[in-house]
């Protein structure tokens, strides 16, 4: 059977946290052998906000390697940079024409960003999801992981492919959400652990970030805030920093709860965070040391980034032949070949 098409991407907005590994990448690894995936960094995506360019195309570069050093296998998944295909901007041109204003004005996602950037709310910024909708359409991807944040941006892409479809025939699949995750998905922020873990936190010690070096996170894992309980139970309303830390040691571990209750009975809080720290430094100096040789080497980077865009750009190719000659646009010859059917 053909498997499942999975498409899912990040914008290389800064480094990722190990709420985002834990959450998304390490999830993102465990679908390659029965999943068809394609992961992209979105850097098109980031243009919204204004970017000084020798910063940019290194963030794009490191999280590349990023994604690579996290486990995803160019031999088993499609991995590439989103502006490397150009089919990704043109398509997003064709679906603003089946996409209505009043569905990107609703879009909670563009009010927040609009607050946050007053001096520049521009135009990409407002069709930002038609992006996304191309970015997943483009490929006939079936299932897409998505976080709470982005779930009524898939709504939209799927709302435009029954729409086109309905006008033009079944051109597009119509995407599913891929509900991954769990109690790992859960990572909270290490100094206010009623929030989520976030790159954005304005204080270092609140986030553990993915390439943070061992003493970095033991410092973290120290500071973290506990309570004055002197007790390590699961009671996520009385001890959510407790159970946050309970959280990520299980995580990290791939263990229960009640394993993890159980190894913890002793209720010392200072052998919990050490031992929570030493179990993520277990689990990603080995991302930190493999991103660290891809960025040594551009050769084998770029090697693999342009594989990966042959290996979309012609997946992509297929599926904007079949949209253009839907849409009853001329086909270019030297693009296409003479051939003006339906693909």
């Amino acid at each position: 059977m053909t498997q499942p098409i999975v498409f899912s991407g990040a914008q290389p907005t800064g480094q990722l946290t190990l709420g985002n590994y834990l959450g998304a990448l390490r999830q993102w690894t465990a679908m390659q052998d029965d999943h068809d995936c394609i992961f992209c960094v979105v850097d098109l995506h980031a243009l919204t906000v204004r970017q000084d360019p020798a910063e940019f195309r290194e963030r794009i570069l490191d999280l590349a390697a990023l994604f690579l050093a996290c486990g995803i296998d160019p031999d088993k998944s499609t991995i590439f940079i989103q502006s490397h295909v150009p089919a990704h901007a043109e398509l997003a041109w064709l679906l603003s024409t089946f996409t209505m204003m009043g569905e990107l004005d609703r879009m909670t996602q563009f009010k927040d960003k609009a607050r946050s950037h007053a001096q520049n709310v521009n135009a990409g910024l407002f069709t930002y999801p038609v992006l996304m909708a191309a970015d997943i359409l483009l490929y006939g991807t079936h299932k897409v992981p998505v976080g709470e944040d982005q779930k009524q941006h898939l709504e939209l892409s799927r709302d435009v492919a029954v729409r086109f479809n309905g006008l033009h025939g079944p051109v597009f699949v119509v995407p599913e959400p891929l509900v991954t995750g769990g109690g790992a998905a859960r990572i909270k922020d290490l100094q206010d652990p009623l929030k989520k873990m976030s790159k954005t936190a304005e204080a270092d010690l609140a986030k553990v970030m993915i390439l943070d070096d061992p003493a970095a996170i033991l410092k973290k894992f120290k500071k973290a805030v506990t309570d004055g309980l002197a007790q390590i139970s699961a009671d996520e309303v009385n001890q959510p920093g407790v159970v946050n830390l309970l959280n990520i040691w299980r995580a990290a571990k791939g263990v229960s709860m009640e394993e993890a209750l159980t190894h913890f009975s002793h209720n010392q809080y200072g052998r919990l965070k050490v031992e929570t720290a030493e179990a993520v430094i277990a689990l990603l100096e080995p991302v930190r040391t493999r991103f660290l040789e891809l960025r040594s080497d551009p050769a084998e980077l770029e090697g693999i980034l342009g594989r990966g865009a042959e290996l979309a750009g012609a997946r992509a190719e297929t599926m904007m032949k079949r949209v253009l000659t839907a849409l009853g646009l001329p086909l270019n010859a030297r693009r296409f070949g003479s051939a003006q059917g339906r693909s």
